[in-house]
């Protein structure tokens, strides 16, 4: 049990990542609808500048100096090139920011290599966050930290079982949360999350007032990239820094903001939960519907048809899990879970 509960926040950890991740893509298109390929690519950009910040000035201001960079490269982009190709259409803008990602992926390996870099955690996050003991005498426990040995020692009386979850996970799902919570307050509570709305909605309206709507639209699409790069900080310090990190997550936010509901908020954060524990729960399950044959009674043999693909395991299935959401949502739910716009 201890082991399913850790497996369990092993998913919803690496959902809120997927979520600080396409929140990001989601306001973007929420509010311009524009779908931005390069987003994996800021997100990678975020973890490298976070890198090289914090061998000069320690992790903590890392954090908040390289999303702010990331987001004026995004902001940039915008105003110098996403904006000139805008008035052509939606194929332009994907194109443009497709080849961005190209540019930004090489530049990576020009700047820092090949290889991954060594990007270890601050003293605050390094060792677990908690600890789950369980016992066949007092059941699940919890300890914050790492538990002491001899409470994970087996006794002749009980049986003792411990499983920890690493601190910067935690950190993880605290920043999700919190960003949660602060977009949903900016766009729904403040006058300028008002502005940002009217400007997608009724941009001469808003110009009326006095508003700057191509300075909005600027804004948002580098505060989206912002987001990225935050996501890239926490992402790169909790598993690894290296060019191929942003084609690992570039297909999977594009499942999550569609499944999710292209421009909900609300849905890609119930997506990335989701497809969070998809990727991660069936990694435990070493079963195929061969051992469920046999179970049933039916014995299913090498030569049968149809063994090569019964034979497959969940977890070796895992990795498509996902895209295979993907498909039946748009067959059945082209909206998405939550969304109310079809593209």
């Amino acid at each position: 049990m201890d082991q399913l509960l850790i497996n369990v926040l092993n998913g919803v950890s690496a959902g809120l990542l997927l979520f600080m991740l396409s929140s990001g893509l989601t306001l973007i298109f929420s509010m311009m609808g524009v779908l931005n390929f390069a987003h994996a690519s800021f997100y990678m950009l975020g973890a490298y500048f976070a890198y090289s910040l914090s061998r000069a000035v320690g992790f903590w201001p890392a954090l908040v100096l390289a999303p702010l960079l990331v987001g004026a490269m995004g902001a940039f982009f915008e105003r110098t090139a996403l904006r000139r190709v805008h008035k052509f259409g939606h194929v332009p803008e994907l194109l443009i920011t497709f080849g961005l990602s190209f540019v930004i992926l090489e530049l990576v390996k020009l700047v820092w290599g090949l290889s991954s870099m060594n990007f270890p955690p601050p003293e605050l996050l390094q060792g677990p966050a908690f600890t789950v003991m369980q016992s066949d005498a007092h059941g699940l426990g919890l300890a914050w930290g790492a538990a002491p040995a001899d409470r994970c020692a087996s006794t002749a009386a009980a049986v003792m079982h411990c499983s920890t979850f690493p601190a910067t996970r935690f950190f993880m799902m605290v920043m999700a949360l919190f960003m949660l919570v602060s977009l949903w307050l900016l766009l729904t509570r403040t006058r300028i999350g008002l502005v940002i709305q009217a400007a997608l909605t009724h941009p001469e309206a808003v110009e009326a007032l006095g508003h700057n709507v191509p300075r909005v639209f600027m804004l948002v699409f580098g505060s989206g990239c912002a987001l990225a790069g935050l996501a890239g900080v926490i992402g790169g310090v909790t598993f690894v820094t290296e060019p191929s990190m942003a084609t690992i997550v570039g297909s999977i936010i594009f499942v999550v903001v569609v499944v999710g509901g292209m421009g909900s908020l609300a849905g890609a954060f119930v997506a990335s939960i989701l497809i969070g524990l998809l990727q991660t729960l069936p990694l435990t399950v070493d079963k195929s519907l061969v051992h469920l044959a046999a179970s049933l009674g039916w014995a299913v043999a090498p030569g049968d048809l149809g063994y090569p693909l019964m034979k497959i395991t969940l977890a070796q299935a895992a990795p498509i899990l996902p895209y295979l959401l993907l498909v039946l949502i748009l067959i059945f739910r082209p909206k998405g879970l939550l969304g109310t716009r079809e593209g």
